[in-house]
């Protein structure tokens, strides 16, 4: 078996997630329908609503079910400007970290070339913690043509923890609400919708021990969303579409698991974690970690590993039986430099020497001890291969040949 250390990506089925799935599969009923089936099916959905709601700290009418947690940020960030333009035309600002998943940062961007959004991207210092300065003097300069605010809770890749409570503080005295993808907090971190301040928050059922194709967006019970896909009128009309039961019980049910033993268990992973960083640092010495050293999420150790390519150490720990990430974006099967590390002033080399290893509740010691087996080796091929590469370029150079 693989040690597997990619939970940031997606976390293995918790047991009473995978119980509650293969009941409900076995069971037929769409949960719009009227009979007896239908009913049943309903009652799922909305026992699992509240379960899902005490969780994450909201009331069971906030809760809006989605296909997984790109769709509930494409909802949120979307619905709220159309809602907020609508409202008022001078709402075209947009404020939004330069560390977003692409989910939210992709949407943003369509915003501005298909909707005339304006962007306004806020910094982050070294550690990717969002520049409160920075936020309060756009919130002073213009405050009535801002439509919203988005900011994630924690980051996808070096696992940095957001202030959220003191930016949707800042917005409030202007009455603008703050979107943020919390897909990596939910689950790993004490998290309240209630008491966040925030308009409206995205999670993700596979990331907590839940299956693939469901999540959740937390919408306050003040906040107007316009839909972005219509139909028959599912989710108090926000987000038309049949539900899915079985996936939707299956997400109730471990974020239930995971939030009932969260203080046990992050302390746990974070313990592991630091083992890791520890292990890692002893075994490579040049290895910088990136990220706040101590604000970030328990099961995160995000490292960058000096001439070498993530993607070449990616896949020489694969073939040593270890799974981690770059942590990075892809394009058209081009490894591109992560815009997180950028945006927390990185070089482009430096960023293309990312290794990203998250833990999650299957992790153990043995999983660590085994990277720090690894690892010493699979950094001196991957350098090698990344010198070799380097002295490539520089002897084609002039010759009309780019590798």
């Amino acid at each position: 078996m693989p040690v597997y250390l990619d939970h940031a990506a997606t976390t293995p089925l918790s047991a009473p997630a995978l119980a509650a799935l293969t009941t409900e599969l076995s069971r037929s009923g769409n949960p719009s329908s009227l009979h007896g089936s239908g009913r049943r099916a309903r009652r799922v959905v909305e026992d699992s609503r509240e379960t899902l709601a005490t969780a994450a700290g909201a009331h069971p009418s906030e809760i809006i079910f989605t296909s997984g947690g790109t769709e509930a940020d494409n909802l949120a960030v979307k619905g709220l400007y159309w809602a907020r333009r609508a409202a008022d035309p001078r709402r075209r600002r947009i404020l939004c970290s330069t560390i977003e998943h692409p989910a939210v940062q992709d949407t943003v961007e369509w915003l501005a070339r298909h909707e005339d959004a304006v962007v306004t991207w806020l910094p982050v210092d070294a550690d990717g913690i969002v520049s409160l300065n920075a936020l309060q003097s756009e919130l002073d300069d213009d405050p009535s043509s801002i439509a919203l605010i988005t900011v994630m809770w924690a980051n996808n890749e070096v696992g940095t923890v957001q202030p959220i409570r003191l930016i949707t503080a800042a917005a409030a005295a202007h009455g603008i609400p703050v979107h943020s993808d919390a897909v990596q907090a939910f689950g790993s971190l004490p998290v309240s919708f209630a008491e966040s301040g925030l308009a409206t928050m995205a999670v993700s059922a596979h990331k907590i021990g839940g299956p693939v194709g469901v999540g959740a967006l937390c919408v306050g019970r003040a906040v107007k969303l316009t839909p972005v896909q219509h139909g028959g009128g599912q989710e108090q009309d926000i987000r038309s579409g049949t539900l899915d039961a079985a996936g939707i019980s299956a997400f109730a049910a471990a974020a239930s698991d995971v939030t009932g033993n969260l203080p046990e268990e992050s302390d746990r992973i974070a313990t592991l974690r630091d083992r890791l960083i520890s292990v890692v640092e002893a075994a490579v010495p040049d290895a910088v970690l990136r990220g706040h050293r101590t604000q970030r999420l328990p099961g995160n150790a995000h490292f960058t590993f000096p001439g070498c390519e993530g993607d070449s150490l990616l896949f020489l720990l694969d073939l040593a039986g270890v799974e981690s990430s770059t942590g990075s974006a892809c394009t058209a099967g081009v490894p591109r430099p992560s815009h997180v590390l950028l945006a927390m002033g990185l070089s482009e080399a430096e960023a293309r020497g990312a290794q990203r290893f998250s833990l999650g509740h299957t992790s153990s010691a043995a999983d660590v001890d085994a990277l720090g087996a690894a690892l010493p080796e699979a950094y001196q091929r991957a350098r090698q291969a990344g010198m070799a590469s380097h002295a490539s370029s520089i002897q084609t150079a002039g010759t009309g040949f780019r590798l």
